[in-house]
């Protein structure tokens, strides 16, 4: 290996296929390697066995373990930058976590890059845009966008790395009324792997701009985003929960609802298993509940009037319906917060007929045994399913729906999630129009032919030319990983 200074390592084996031949060597843990990483960094280096280590490696969703052979906790691009460039020339793979919400494979024996210190937000309130550094949580842009009136397209948890969460779409609150958060990337500044710090726009590095907005982590690490913002000072949102029983009742009511709605309305259908926590309001603690989640870009009476069938179909167990400030929506979805086990599974539907209805409340609904926490349905369309003005490889804009599943493995009961999830993946396929996008996916879906199953043939072939020219040799690689396309394939 070109530049290794006489110390080899032992690369990853355990990538998505098409990483290479392993190198069966020792892997760098000790010695004049470490103190040069150490030396080139502002940042902390943390090995095996030091302190810090552990609490460094753990991300947010506790289901995959990493052991990384060394951990760089990064203040800035030329913290990357050197770190990159270390981990080509020593051999060693290269991960990247903020939160670590997003997990697809352990990043075993990798340097696993850790970008949460990198926390710069500065908003343009006369241009309507934010540059964000790569540590920084939708919580922080929010707060910062808020006195000018301006939203970004965040999520429905506040507590998610914004960086990672646009380079994998952004399926946002507000969606059907704007689009995915990737679509209002304006710049994007990343370390490709052969440690060259670039900026990709339009006219720049376009085909690198095209495939980092819906590849996600696959063509370096980005140090720093410009975003597009929004004027959304306030909104109409909130949720409906009704008792488990009427799950049947409500999901047809609501497919059928989604049919004629304004873009501006973007929505949701949850079955969810709440835990006996004191933090879980207490009608809903320990129950099944079915949960509508509602974010209207408009008028508060408009909002009502356009829920209002919903709300007439039985009495909810709560309503959390209201007109809020946007710093507020993190409590439409409620998500929990972590750390927490979660096993993910993510489809998207063409369509959500009778049928698809029916089959999906046999498996998942009051009368199953379906273990799963939550069986979602995020309903598409509007701006979602249009082109942005500058092309994306963002997937599936002709869906109609987004299903993902969730679920704490080894639950109480001792019914193994896994296996359910593939179940219902494998009875809705007859509706299926691939997988979800990179976000929405988990560790089940990391292998290659799921991810072929994410983009459209023609984008798959361009994605992966991408992937060839700034990262021949798969150094980015714990991911949901872009295959090879040979001869044939």
């Amino acid at each position: 290996m070109p530049g290794n200074s006489g110390v080899l390592v032992r690369a990853a084996a355990n990538g998505t296929g098409d990483s290479g031949p392993p190198r069966v060597t020792e892997p760098v843990t000790e010695g004049a390697g470490i103190r040069e990483l150490q030396a080139a960094l502002a940042g902390q280096v943390y090995l095996p066995g030091s302190l810090g280590y552990d609490r460094q490696r753990r991300g947010h969703n506790l289901a995959v373990a990493h052991a990384p052979a060394m951990i760089a906790d990064v203040t800035g691009p030329a913290d990357v930058m050197a770190a990159v460039s270390y981990a080509a020339s020593h051999g060693l793979p290269v991960a990247v976590r903020n939160t670590g919400h997003g997990v697809s494979l352990p990043a075993d024996e990798a340097l696993l890059i850790a970008t949460h210190r990198m926390q710069g937000v500065r908003i343009d309130p006369y241009a309507g845009v934010a540059r964000i550094e790569a540590g920084v949580r939708w919580s922080r842009v929010i707060h910062e966008a808020a006195p000018f009136g301006l939203a970004p397209l965040s999520g429905s948890a506040p507590d998610t790395g914004a960086v990672g969460y646009t380079l994998g779409g952004g399926l946002g609150l507000l969606g059907r009324a704007f689009g995915y958060a990737a679509d209002h990337v304006r710049s994007i500044d990343v370390v490709t792997a052969s440690g060259t710090l670039r900026t990709a726009h339009q006219d720049q590095y376009a085909d690198l701009f095209w495939a980092l907005r819906g590849g996600k982590g696959n063509f370096g690490v980005v140090t720093s985003l410009e975003i597009g913002l929004v004027r959304a000072p306030r909104i109409f949102g909130g949720g409906l929960y009704f008792p488990g029983r009427a799950a049947a009742e409500v999901l047809h009511a609501y497919r059928r609802w989604t049919r004629d709605l304004p873009d501006a309305m973007t929505s949701s259908f949850a079955f969810t298993r709440f835990p006996w926590d004191r933090e879980v309001p207490e009608p809903l603690r320990g129950r099944s509940a079915v949960h509508l989640r509602f974010a209207f870009h408009g008028p508060a009476a408009d909002g009502e009037g356009l829920v209002a069938p919903l709300r007439r179909l039985t009495v909810p167990l709560l309503d959390t319906l209201r007109d809020m400030p946007y710093a507020d929506t993190g409590s439409i979805h409620n998500d929990p917060p972590g750390p927490l086990a979660v096993h993910e599974r993510g489809v998207r539907l063409r369509e959500l007929d009778e049928d698809a209805a029916d089959v999906l409340i046999g498996l998942a609904g009051p009368d199953s045994t379906c273990p799963l926490r939550l069986v979602e349905l995020r309903h598409l369309g509007g701006a979602l399913g249009r082109e942005p003005e500058v092309p994306s490889a963002v997937p599936g804009r002709d869906a109609a729906f987004q299903l993902y599943l969730a679920g704490v493995p080894g639950g109480a009961d001792g019914m193994q999630v896994e296996p359910v999830a593939q179940e219902i993946v494998d009875r809705m396929e007859p509706w299926t129009a691939g997988a979800a996008s990179l976000n929405f996916l988990g560790a089940a879906d990391a292998a290659p032919e799921r991810i072929r199953t994410v983009f459209a043939p023609a984008d798959l072939r361009r994605l992966a030319e991408v992937k060839r020219i700034y990262d021949p040799d798969r150094l980015f690689r714990f991911n949901h990983n872009i295959p090879s396309m040979r001869p044939g394939g």
